[in-house]
């Protein structure tokens, strides 16, 4: 096989590197892959590790140069360990997860052109199985690895030639390939960067094949905080999820959506306006992310200071998407939904979660109502391929 790059990026990340790098050493087909380790943070010692170490396993590691002021995002992080390979090839990978034997060989031997070739992850069972993985416990934490018991089912489960249209980390891919849509998208900062990605590679006809001959072991999230039991990092993550998933929503107009194998499902774009009678900051805040613009008529706060506090969470500028009726803007071509949010009901909201998908079945241009929302559609343009490229 070709020799790849392992991209890894690291947040205190520590303890998991101390297992992870060294089974990627261990199991790899080839033992002189490279490995590329971003530090995004360190308050554990990685970087005293990764230097003591970085002979012995023959890895690099570039830090951010804000090291501990101002995190680069596992996107962007992602991104300079790609931009700094020199090989053809990279595999994304993350901390948490330990290589299982010749899982680079056995994704390889499925990789093409603008095709994402992931490999498929035991976890222990804490979360439930959509079908995209194996629930087995080699242990919770990384000082608890079963390495023996799991290198042990990675000998008996890699005997299949079971393949399935999904992705999911880790994934393989050529560098070339990656880099001509742009990489990952900066708005999803911290989360949601991946089904960012995903839905834009989709869109560029790329294929997703799942090799389950391919094994890693993976805890789960520990690296990056979705897992519950780290409180600390968990809280962090939870912040991180709701403004990366926000910044989705703005940007596609619906939320992440997946058959149970992790195939991407992406939902046709359209530009539409809100018009918000009567709003309040409660109904903004909610029905703000699903529009292209929202144009306010209200006395009931000041959306200059909404706005602002918006602005501390976001990567774009609010103040481009909201603002008030006595400043229209003029022309909007696109769909145009009227609703007085002293009117709205839950089932309101639900409708404009679906917009999308509803103009898809059944929009064309004209006026017509759902429930509380007086719809007027222009024009009706699927602007999603616009968006593969950032």
């Amino acid at each position: 096989m070709e020799k790849i790059t392992f991209c890894i990026p690291s947040k205190d990340n520590l303890r998991y590197l101390k297992t992870c790098i060294p089974s990627i050493r261990k199991n790899a087909y080839r033992k002189d892959h490279n490995i590329i380790v971003f530090v995004d943070q360190d308050n554990d010692g990685t970087v005293k590790w990764l230097d003591e170490a970085k002979r012995e396993y023959n890895l690099k590691f570039i830090m951010n140069p804000n090291l501990n002021k101002e995190r680069y995002g596992i996107g962007k992080a992602y991104d300079r360990c790609i931009k700094e390979a020199n090989t053809d090839i990279v595999m994304i990978f993350h901390a948490d997860m330990m290589l299982g034997k010749n899982a680079d060989l056995e994704a390889f031997k499925h990789l093409d052109r603008k095709t994402a070739v992931s490999a498929t992850r035991v976890e222990p069972p804490l979360h439930p199985n959509g079908g995209e993985k194996i629930l087995r416990d080699f242990g919770m934490w990384p000082e608890e690895f079963k390495e023996e018991a799991f290198d042990k089912f990675v000998d008996i489960e890699s005997n299949t030639d079971k393949v399935t249209n999904g992705i999911f980390a880790p994934w393989m891919v050529y560098k070339e390939d990656f880099l001509a849509i742009g990489g990952h998208d900066p708005r999803m900062h911290s989360c949601r960067e991946d089904s960012d990605v995903f839905n834009r590679m989709m869109l560029d006809g790329w294929d997703f094949k799942q090799v389950w001959s391919s094994l890693v072991y993976h805890l789960t999230g520990r690296g990056a905080g979705s897992f519950s039991g780290d409180k600390q990092r968990h809280e962090e993550w939870k912040r991180e999820m709701n403004n990366s998933t926000l910044e989705f929503i703005r940007k596609w107009g619906s939320n992440v959506e997946h058959t149970p194998l992790m195939q991407p499902i992406v939902t046709p774009v359209y530009r539409k306006i809100l018009h918000l009678v009567d709003a309040t900051e409660q109904t903004l805040e909610a029905l703000e992310p699903w529009f292209t613009e929202v144009a306010i008529n209200s006395s009931n706060f000041n959306i200059n200071e909404w706005v602002a506090n918006k602005n501390k969470n976001s990567y774009i500028d609010i103040s481009e998407r909201v603002y008030e009726f006595k400043n229209d803007r003029g022309a909007f071509d696109g769909v145009h939904v009227t609703l007085n949010a002293s009117k709205m009901t839950q089932q309101d909201f639900n409708n404009v979660m679906l917009l999308n998908k509803i103009f898809a079945d059944s929009g064309k241009p004209g006026a017509f109502n759902l429930g509380n929302l007086i719809i007027k559609i222009d024009q009706l343009k699927d602007i999603s391929k616009e968006l593969i490229k950032v």
